[in-house]
């Protein structure tokens, strides 16, 4: 897959990492109109779906990120991309059966890959390999206790980390002279976290569904990875996604994305060596180590500041939950509270909710809040 050139102007011009438009994605998210306010009834309501659709930034995020596979260049990257976007179905469970999904449990436990999860919590729950449990846009980006934990908060991860890896793009083409390949650069950062609408599935009291370990990490990587090993995506693009994790500097640190090959190699069925996912004697990734997988891996690293605002912003948001809404604090684990932290996350982000109050203070969280949701 050759690389192209385009320098900052160009790309931006082709909308690649613009929102709904050009001009509104450059825009403050908070200089977008706010959400006309619901009442709390109106909140506990809502569907994920719904509460995604509702969110300016959700929605510019996914428009971004529609945008940024629209421009790849390689035809049949782009086709592949925008189809595991538009639909994030797990297909790579087409022929797992019963007895495949014995055969490969096994494999992988032989191999020590899949430690403390039993043969019957392997795989998150499916109704069908055609059709994911939820879209792509609903989905929360990461655990609930963690990261963008929210509807649509997979979104906004996915459009940050574009915007990063490209800036990276730049950055190495503009200090250094050269040019990496542009398209792996975007498929991959785009394609790295595929499966979290498959393992993060809303539960009925309004929390995400928990996630199992896979091969030394959540088990959304190493299922994303076979996924596009499942729909045939080229294989340096899948060696850069596998990276998002981690990165081969180290003996260790390379290890653990080979093992992460490995493991979706098992699942998806194919030998990884002559896939091109690991050089020939199946211990590293193919060499030379492409720098591809380097920059999505530094892409993904949203989540050093993402997680800890989560913690510093949710106690915050229980307190007045309890004091201006009413809602038990019995109901703070329950569906009464998930139900209202889940609207007011996605409406304003995590993050934007965290820079107000590390900005302004604890009032005027406490008015954006109000300003989401009507209290009495």
């Amino acid at each position: 897959m050759p690389s192209e050139s385009l320098n900052r102007r160009d790309f931006l011009k082709l909308g690649a990492l613009a929102g709904a438009a050009t001009a509104l994605a450059a825009l403050p998210v908070r200089a977008q109109a706010a959400p006309s306010p619901v009442t709390l009834d109106e909140c506990m309501a809502m569907t994920p779906q719904a509460m995604a659709d509702a969110s300016g930034p959700v929605s510019a995020a996914w428009q971004a990120i529609l945008q940024a596979a629209a421009a790849i260049r390689n035809p049949g990257l782009r086709a592949q991309v925008q189809e595991i976007l538009n639909n994030p179905a797990p297909t790579v469970t087409k022929a797992i059966g019963t007895s495949e999904k014995r055969a490969i449990y096994k494999e992988l436990a032989a191999k020590g890959l899949i430690p403390d999860v039993s043969e019957a919590d392997f795989l998150p729950p499916s109704s069908s390999a055609s059709t994911p449990p939820q879209p792509f846009r609903s989905a929360p980006g990461s655990g609930y206790a963690s990261h963008h934990a929210y509807p649509g908060g997979l979104c906004t991860h996915t459009g940050l980390n574009t915007r990063v890896s490209m800036a990276l793009y730049d950055g190495y083409r503009e200090v250094y002279g050269y040019m990496l390949d542009r398209d792996v650069v975007i498929a991959a950062q785009l394609l790295h976290d595929l499966h979290k609408p498959w393992v993060f599935q809303w539960n009925a009291n309004g929390e995400s569904r928990t996630e199992r370990p896979l091969a030394g990490t959540g088990e959304h990587h190493t299922l994303g990875v076979a996924e596009s090993i499942a729909r045939k995506v080229p294989a340096e693009v899948i060696v850069a996604q596998a990276c998002a994790h981690n990165h081969p500097r180290t003996d260790k640190d390379e290890a653990q994305v080979v093992g992460w090959l490995t493991a979706a190699s098992i699942i998806a069925g194919v030998d990884p060596v002559a896939y091109g996912l690991l050089a020939a004697d199946g211990k590293t990734l193919p060499l030379p180590r492409r720098q591809e997988g380097f920059v999505t891996h530094l892409g993904d690293h949203d989540w050093v500041l993402t997680v800890p605002a989560n913690q510093w912003v949710l106690p915050i948001m229980e307190k007045v939950a309890v004091r201006d809404y009413g809602i038990s604090r019995n109901d703070l684990k329950a569906k009464p509270f998930h139900q209202f932290r889940n609207y007011v996350y996605s409406q304003a982000t995590i993050m934007s909710l965290y820079e107000t109050y590390a900005a302004k203070g604890e009032p005027e969280l406490v008015r954006t809040i109000h300003a989401i949701v009507t209290h009495a």
